[in-house]
């Protein structure tokens, strides 16, 4: 089945974290995951893969918590999204977004994990976490992967967490692209606003990567203080999916799998 993986890591107190968790995603999230081993996607696989998804991302937190190049002081943001045929897993912890572009429409596909949502203050609040305007505990994100400095000791139930939220969605004909992106896009633009101008760009290019430059260019326009990361993935491009029939329409991502790990990825969701 056709499969890609994208992530975006945003770091902070460094670029250390950030920097492990990209050079070893690979490894944590799908090599020493446990992955379910079935080839026919059904309700069972996708739940598994769930739960696999939610191990690894605190796999990868533990991992941070003994590599010795990192601080206990650096962490880092983590959105994932896998693709798998026509199924899309989301995951995220911290305050990167990812948004579905359903026929013009921008679908939040995760939750900015910051002070101000009000579920996160209460359960930070009632495991004694303290907040300060923009703040948990110092530092501006109610989940993150590493911060140790700022998390009890392993096995302990910490204000400041690296379980991820997980949406699934199956995808369909009405689903133009994704866009996954860091804080810094989010914070001068909406979802609606981020979707109509990668619209606009596809309608005249057609190519997903200048769409990406765009985003940038446009918060950087509206003075963005912030890391600016942006990853745009074409499912149908709006320039083509009104005017083809469903059958035609072909799906075009900006970046994927190298060859290597979409063979290891492979390997692994067919166990062999």
């Amino acid at each position: 089945m056709p499969s890609a993986f994208y992530a975006v890591f945003d770091g902070h107190g460094g670029p250390e974290a950030a920097v492990f968790i990209k050079n070893n995603a690979m490894k944590l999230y799908f090599e020493d995951a446990d992955l379910p081993l079935i080839s026919d996607i059904d309700d069972v696989f996708l739940a598994e893969l769930e739960n696999s998804h939610r191990r690894a991302f605190l796999q990868a937190d533990h991992a941070l918590a003994h590599e010795c190049s990192v601080g206990s002081t650096c962490g880092t943001t983590a959105l994932t999204a896998l693709v798998l045929g026509r199924h899309l897993l989301v995951a995220n912890a911290g305050d990167c977004r990812a948004v579905l572009c359903r026929k013009g429409v921008a679908f939040d596909m995760s939750q900015d994990h910051k002070p101000s949502h009000l579920p996160e203050r209460r359960r930070v609040e009632e495991l004694g976490g303290y907040i300060d305007y923009i703040y948990v505990n110092g530092l501006s994100v109610t989940r993150a992967l590493g911060d140790w400095s700022l998390k009890l000791p392993l096995g302990s139930a910490s204000p400041l967490i690296a379980d991820p939220d997980v949406q699934q969605v199956v995808l369909t004909e009405d689903d133009e692209f994704l866009i996954i992106g860091c804080d810094g896009i989010w914070d001068v633009m909406s979802s609606q606003n981020a979707v109509s101008l990668v619209r606009r760009v596809l309608r005249r290019h057609d190519d997903p990567k200048q769409c990406a430059q765009e985003l940038v260019m446009e918060a950087t326009r509206l003075h963005s203080s912030d890391n600016l990361t942006v990853i745009v993935i074409c499912f149908n491009s709006p320039a083509h999916a009104e005017s083809c029939p469903p059958q035609r329409r072909r799906s075009r991502r900006c970046s994927g799998l190298s060859e290597e790990a979409r063979s290891r990825l492979k390997s692994l969701l067919e166990g062999n």
